[in-house]
């Protein structure tokens, strides 16, 4: 007979994600261990592994979590009726509000990624081309002409846009929410006025 889940179950998960997530970020994925995690939570070893099978597991669910709840908040905006530039702007303050307290997940995507399997890869990798596709959509509505036969200039466009977004963190980590609103519009605006002149 299985073992019945707890009613706290997804607490417990939700606490171990965000604990594991700054083990990880902080000792980096190689050298942190599952019983360091454990630790840090306040819970036995054999108790997390009742929760996830292996460090792996934990950190594909770490990912997958994170990056499918950014790409359902950042898709699912109500950009109807929105210039492009409006949609551009909406866009990059609604990603800067949404890394807020996910340093730590956020930085383990470059290095947690290519360590897991191809089939969990492949996962991720779409959640994060479905946030690329919707930008290079804006961007490109924005300046058709300048990327009307170049799709290459219109990707390094819009991962430029993506890195001043994405490496926020490294230099103002404790940015409140006004810092970070500042912030989108000195992005929107770095933006727009480089895509003119392109």
């Amino acid at each position: 007979m299985s073992r019945p889940i707890a009613k706290d179950h997804d607490a417990k998960r939700m606490h171990i994600l965000k604990v594991a997530a700054r083990v990880f970020a902080d000792q980096g994925f190689a050298r942190a261990s599952m019983a360091q995690v454990a630790k840090d939570c306040g819970i036995s070893k054999a108790n997390i592994y009742h929760y996830y099978s292996s460090k792996d597991a934990l950190l594909f669910d770490i990912l997958d979590t994170y990056l499918s709840a950014l790409r359902d908040r950042i898709l699912g905006l109500d950009l109807a009726g929105l210039a492009p530039e409006a949609q551009l702007g909406r866009i990059v303050t609604e990603t800067l509000r949404a890394y807020e307290g996910m340093d730590h997940e956020h930085k383990i995507q470059t290095e947690g990624i290519p360590l897991l399997p191809p089939e969990q890869q492949k996962i991720l990798k779409a959640y994060q081309r479905d946030l690329v596709g919707q930008m290079s959509g804006i961007v490109a509505a924005i300046a058709p002409e300048a990327f009307a036969q170049d799709s290459r200039k219109l990707r390094a466009t819009v991962m430029s846009i993506f890195g001043m977004l994405n490496w926020f963190y490294m230099w103002n980590s404790p940015a409140d929410r006004q810092a970070r609103d500042d912030y989108a519009g000195l992005v929107t605006r770095l933006t727009l006025s480089g895509l003119r002149g392109l």
